[in-house]
Parts: structure tokens; sequence; C-alpha cells
């Protein structure tokens, strides 16, 4: 078999930043607040660009409700970016063709009827797949978002596309978007309708085939019930994150890598094998109240965490990220706290790049700089604060005290993903806000450089691909380069490029996949001072 690889010389060119061109916002962030409605919103180097009110959200009786998670999908055919937003009882489809007048398409409402206050949304192959905790026999919702397109009289109430009946209620779902598998965390036993496989009874990772996005098949469950100690729940997993690893572990390159958020720690698994799941470890850090969520950074290396709970249950006074060093799989280390000094409640966080998009709660979207994470410093660059009267639906925050309050209203969310840089943050008490962060942050670019360590590679364009993709590779040192195409199963497939890269100008590495059968694969590229990868997806 032959495969076509190319290479050609180039200049890195980046976009200006986020929303180049795009329509003016709702209320510019200028000096210190951005105002509309009579409400001053706390902000550094981030715009309002837009804002959906909870009340839009009430479709077909549907009724309005507080607000919770949120994710983001584009569409491949037309190029819109919808943000897919999380109700107590459904979840919301909103446009962004005009970010500066988002349209609601339309409305999926909650499966079983019963509103939650916790509902999650994850996407695979154009299809969200929704779960809601506290809500026996609601299962996962399957729902077509090609769906979306053309839709004459929005917005409209949706019923799904499927409904996925092996759990009942989760707190979370987690996909992995390169292999094609789905894992429903923190779900209820037994109140499906039908009994639970045994496996299944600790609630840790309820693993779900969705290749084919409507046809949904149980593929197994782990958790690290065995080695956990000092919860009430053993193998109970919050949320996570699973990968096809590409980071520093050379044990585990090209693997299916799942990372747990369990109460007590952080549990890192080996899930390739859905029969045969390994516990490789786990890893704990100070002053633990109640692990949550987290997000790896593009290299891999560090996975940052938030501690949902050692604000209110007398571990901190003010909000802490907790960065964890994962060089070693097997042997994972706690590596450096950041305290953001404000006393507010942390909920979830993303990586894009080299900044960290935090939701904390009464504290807004705080935007943090990784770029010196190896040394132990994380900075926050820009912020939002979409809950600024510190007044929630039931009236103002309890105890009354200075600044943020210390409780669950505000900004449980964020989504910032979209290739346009704008970023959705989603407020249980107001609703769903569109943001621009400003040109100089690089948002719309931040997936592309890993953190800087003397390279810049970017992401595959385009990603997933048909035919060819293009990477750009620059370096601070002229050395001599090796890439190389491997597939998931660590074979390797191809020499790309071989040979010399100066610092003035950089390259191109090109890939084709017209050879190759649909899939995931890994462009390895190591030069004198560093190694790097990027996985790559060809469909058909």
């Amino acid at each position: 078999m032959t495969r076509s690889v190319a290479l050609a010389l180039t200049s890195l060119a980046f976009l200006v930043g986020p929303g180049a061109g795009a329509q003016s916002p709702l209320a510019a962030c200028v000096d210190g607040t951005a105002e509309t409605g009579g409400v001053a919103y706390p902000c550094d180097d981030v715009d309002l660009m837009s804002f959906v009110p909870r009340s839009a959200f009430a479709i077909g009786g549907s009724g309005e409700a507080p607000h919770n998670d949120v994710w983001g999908w584009t569409d491949p055919q037309t190029g819109i970016e919808y943000a897919l937003v999380g109700t107590e009882n459904g979840t919301g489809f909103v446009s962004l063709e005009n970010p500066a007048a988002p349209v609601v398409v339309g409305k999926l409402p909650t499966a079983n009827g019963r509103q939650s206050v916790w509902r999650d949304v994850k996407v695979y192959d154009d299809h969200v797949f929704v779960v809601a905790d506290g809500s026996p026999g609601h299962g996962v919702q399957v729902f077509d978002l090609t769906r979306l397109r053309g839709v004459a009289s929005p917005p409209v109430l949706f019923e799904a596309d499927a409904v996925y009946e092996g759990v009942g209620s989760s707190h979370n779902i987690v996909i992995n978007e390169e292999t094609g598998f789905a894992y429903a965390v923190g779900f209820g036993r037994g109140d499906s309708g039908g009994p639970l496989p045994t496996e299944c009874g600790n609630q840790g990772f309820h693993a779900i085939d969705v290749r084919d996005p409507k046809n949904p098949t149980f593929a197994g469950c782990f958790s690290s019930a065995a080695l956990e100690i000092g919860t009430a729940t053993p193998g109970y997993t919050h949320d996570g994150q699973c990968v096809v690893y590409t980071g520093p572990d050379p044990d585990y390159q090209g693997r299916e890598i799942c990372i747990g958020a369990n109460e007590v720690a952080v549990s890192i698994f080996d899930a390739t094998d859905k029969d045969d799941v390994r516990t490789l470890s786990q890893v704990f850090y100070p002053e633990t109240r109640y692990t949550h969520q987290g997000w790896l950074t593009p290299d891999q290396r560090y996975f940052l965490t938030n501690d949902e709970l050692d604000e209110v249950r007398g571990g901190q006074p003010t909000q802490r990220t907790i960065v964890l060093d994962l060089e070693d799989l097997d042997d994972p280390e706690f590596s450096f706290v950041y305290d953001s000094g404000l006393t507010t409640i942390d909920h979830n966080l993303y990586v894009r790049g080299r900044l960290v998009f935090e939701s904390n709660y009464e504290a807004g979207l705080r935007i943090l700089d990784a770029s010196q994470i190896g040394d132990g410093l994380l900075e926050e660059v820009a912020y939002f604060d979409t809950f600024p009267s510190r007044t929630t639906i039931s009236g103002p925050c309890l105890p009354p005290q200075a600044g943020n309050c210390e409780s669950f209203n505000g900004q449980w969310s964020n989504y910032p993903y979209f290739e346009s840089g704008f970023v959705v943050a989603n407020d249980r008490d107001r609703g769903l806000f569109v943001l621009r962060p400003a040109a100089s942050l690089g948002v719309g670019n931040a997936d592309g450089p890993a953190l800087p360590m003397g390279y810049t590679l970017s992401a595959p364009r385009p990603n997933p691909s048909t035919g060819r993709v293009r990477l750009a590779l620059q370096v601070a040192e002229a050395q001599h380069v090796r890439a190389e195409l491997f597939d998931v199963a660590g074979r390797r497939l191809a020499v790309v490029y071989e040979g010399p890269v100066r610092p003035s100008g950089g390259i191109t590495l090109s890939v084709s996949g017209a050879e190759l059968p649909a899939g995931v694969y890994v462009l390895r590229v190591e030069g004198e001072t560093f190694v790097a990868a990027r996985r790559i997806v060809f469909t058909r």
C-alpha cells in the first residue's frame, strides 16, 4: 500500500483573533465593566456578545427552569455553531449563526417528565447524548443534531431519536469522540426499569458503544472501588475525561485512557479493552473535600482539577485549582495549587491550548494562562462575571458578605472550543451568555500550539478529514525533526518527514488519508528538544 505524504515550506499564519469581522457586541468590556440593560457585569478582556435569558427556553409548555450544563456543536455542512444548553427540564438548542443575535431553535424535553438539577450533554458524530441525575428512568437521550438545519418556525419542541435504557439516572456523560465510546458516570443503580449488570453497581464508568449513534449498546463497566479510601461511595465517579493517549508516558501511547474525578481522588484507567479495564493508579492532593471534575492539558502531561466543596466544608477560604502531574500514569503526583483568592466555589473547567476556562459559580468565567504550568504557575488573564448582583432566584445569597458568596448560584459551566473563538457560558440563575475574549488572547488559535516549550505544532486542519490534513510546525532553534504516522494500536504507518527545521519560516506537515481506512491516527513529531503528538481522524 502506498501512502501519499508531502511537505512544503511555509510561514505560520494565524487568525487575528476570535470573532474577527463579527457583529458588534451587546456590551463591550470597558474599564472593567460591560453594561447592558441596567446591569453592570465585572469583566476584563472579555466582551458580552449576546445574552439569552432563561425565559427564552420555556418552549411548548415546558416552562422556565434553572440552567446547568452547556456544550457546543458545529454543523459540518453549514459551519453554523450551536450552543447545547442544559436546563432542569430539558436541553435547548441555540443557533449562533449571528452571535450578536442568537436564535433558540428548539428544545428536547427531559425524558421522563421529571426536573433534574443536574443535566449533562456531550456530542459524538453530530448527535448529542443527554443524561440527568436524580432522575430514575431517564436513561441516555440521543438526538440527531442535523435536525436543527432549516427549522422553519423556531422554537420547536423535539423528540429524542433514541433512548439508551442501560442506565437510569446519571450525573454525567463522558464521550471519547476518537473511539466512539460514551461513559455514563455517577449512574443510579437499578432505577432503569430493569436490573443492571452486577459489575455496574459501583457507579463508576458505564461504557456504551455509540459508534452507531442511534443504536447505542452496552460495552462494560469499571471502577476503582478496590483502591479508594475515605469515601462513602467506593468506586463512585462524578465526572471524567477519556482520550486516546499521546502524552509523555511511553507505556501507554495510543491506548484509551480514562481519568475519573472520584470524590476523594483522581483515578486513572486503561480502558482500551472494555472486557479487561486496568486501574493504573490514583492521585491525591491536600485538603480534599470533593474532587469534582477536571481536564488534561494538550500535551496530556498535567490534569487540572477542581474541588467543589473545599470552600464550604472548612478546607480552604478561597477557590483553588489543583494541578496534577501525570508524566508517569502508573505513579502520578500532586504538583501544585493555584489559589485565585476569590471567595467563591469552583465548578467546571476546560483547557484549550495554553488557556484554562473555569466556571466558578458566583465569580463567573475566569480565564487562566497555563503557559508556565511546568514552573508551577497559573495566571488569570481575563474574566467575565455573569452573576454580578449576587441575587439568586429566591433572593440575595446568604450569608451576606463583600464580593462573592460561597454558594451554588451563578455560572455552572462553559464551552470554549468553537472555531470562531466565542465562548458560551451557562448561568443557572440568568441564562446563556455568548462571550468574546479579546483577540490578544488568541482563543480561536488556542487549540493549535501545545504549551510553549521551544516549539509550536498546530492542530490538524481540517480534522476530521476525508483526505488531506496539514499541521504547521515552528521551532525556536534549528534542529533535526522526524514526523511519523501511527494507528491507535501503535503501528507505524509512514514517515511523514525527516529533515532539518529552522526557526525562520517553519514547515507544514501534510498527511494524506486517501488510502487509509477510516479511523483515528496519531502523528508523532520528535525533534532534538521536544516530542509532540496530534490526533488525526479520517472519515469516509
